[in-house]
């Protein structure tokens, strides 16, 4: 009976992860959405470029622990997207560039990829 209930958790664990992940990439676009209409320079600009680049952070260096379970290709171009929005994201904040639609529409599909 135990066993069965841990393998359960064990089962669920990766899904609750993914769950999480995808509900912080939402907050993100939300956010990247909000600045897009306020403009590169707004509060709501800096507030989601923070955002986005903290939880890039957290990503990628999960992404780069050895445990981490998901195919190292895999792993590989999630990292490459990572330091894409990363880059992008500082040319944002920076007045070079006001691609939030780029940004937006990158964490769209990982989002998406994560149901």
């Amino acid at each position: 009976m135990y066993k069965i209930a841990y393998n359960e958790v064990l089962d669920e664990s990766p899904r609750e992860a993914r769950l999480q992940e995808r509900s912080a990439l939402e907050r993100s676009i939300a956010m990247l959405q909000e600045a897009e209409r306020a403009g590169p320079g707004s509060r709501e600009a800096i507030d989601a470029i923070f955002f986005v680049r903290k939880l890039w952070g957290i990503f990628i260096e999960d992404l780069a622990a050895a445990e981490n379970g998901l195919p190292q290709k895999l792993r590989a171009d999630l990292i490459s997207v990572g330091l894409w929005v990363m880059r992008e994201s500082e040319e944002i904040r920076l007045g070079r560039s006001a691609n939030f639609a780029g940004l937006i529409d990158v964490s769209r599909t990982i989002s998406e990829g994560l149901q």
